[in-house]
């Protein structure tokens, strides 16, 4: 649009990540893809010993797939993020102790996150803002005081 400046892409980004539970729905894909890329047993070894080994490369792939669709469908977090810290704390039993804990704790930090989010909030406001505003609202009042007195 002519009139219109450009936005840049960061701004942009930011705009997004600012509409859903992103850090939610980052570490419980990066839980699930750091236990995936944990699991030693090939895939000879998991047809072998059956269901347990599917479901030590089943647990960690559906994480990966929920963390994702936390991101693009915000709107289902509540189920995306109960169903993924139940498929983290299953990964202690199938895959390695959860990726030797790192993924479970990734897992289960990002669904708790995802859980907690809630939309429409006021954005925060940094302290350098809190400020600037207490000083523009101390101007006016003693302005207000002068003009009164």
């Amino acid at each position: 649009m002519p009139g219109r400046p450009q936005r840049s892409a960061r701004a942009a980004f930011r705009d997004w990540r600012g509409r859903r539970p992103f850090w939610g729905g980052l570490l419980l894909a990066l839980g699930g893809a750091e236990i995936l890329l944990t699991e030693k047993a090939s895939l000879k070894v998991v047809m072998h010993i059956g269901m347990q080994g599917v479901a030590g490369y089943l647990l960690p792939a559906l994480m990966v797939l929920l963390g994702l669709l936390i991101l693009f469908n915000p709107a289902q977090r509540l189920f995306y993020s109960l169903t993924g810290i139940l498929f983290s704390l299953g990964t202690w039993l199938t895959s390695n102790l959860g990726g030797f804990f790192i993924g479970l704790l990734l897992g289960a930090t990002g669904a708790c996150l995802a859980f907690g989010w809630l939309p429409d909030q006021e954005p925060r406001v940094s302290r350098r803002q809190r400020r600037k505003r207490a000083r523009a609202l101390a101007g006016e009042l003693s302005e207000g005081v002068e003009k009164a007195a």
